[in-house]
């Protein structure tokens, strides 16, 4: 029988076809500009359809989240990487909280992003920065 080897692992793992990233202001407009700059970005290295929409919906949930409780004026690192058919996005804010993933009646007019996130991402987590800020994260595979 014979051998099955990955020739990719010899050249090393290929660079990724987008990292980057944008800081913004903890303010009301932070949530739209956020999913318009995540959009762009993914579109650009030519991510399409539906799981731009999820990505862009994503974002725009974590950064309304950093927007909401986190300390108004502060800064707000949104960071993509696109890596294969894997995109991740990760918010990092000034806030000292952790995302709780909450089921609010159909009534209350908030509460469901965190639910989104966990419903619409592969993976998603989330780690106190060394700072005493978080970061809240989540990856779209978008082969699935």
């Amino acid at each position: 029988m014979g051998e099955v080897r990955d020739l990719r692992s010899r050249r090393g793992t290929p660079p990724p076809l987008l990292d980057d990233e944008v800081v913004l202001t903890a303010e009301r407009s932070a949530p739209r500009q956020a999913r318009h700059w995540v959009m762009r970005a993914v579109a650009g290295a030519g991510v399409g359809g539906a799981s731009n929409q999820v990505i862009e919906l994503l974002a725009g949930e974590l950064v309304s989240n950093a927007v909401v409780h986190g300390p108004a004026g502060e800064p707000v690192r949104v960071a993509v990487r696109v890596d294969g058919y894997v995109v991740r996005v990760a918010v990092t804010d000034r806030g000292g909280g952790l995302p709780q993933v909450r089921h609010p009646e159909p009534t209350e007019p908030s509460g469901r992003g965190m639910a989104l996130v966990e419903a619409l991402s592969t993976a998603w987590g989330s780690a106190r920065t060394p700072d005493g800020g978080t970061t809240v994260w989540f990856e779209v595979d978008t082969d699935a």
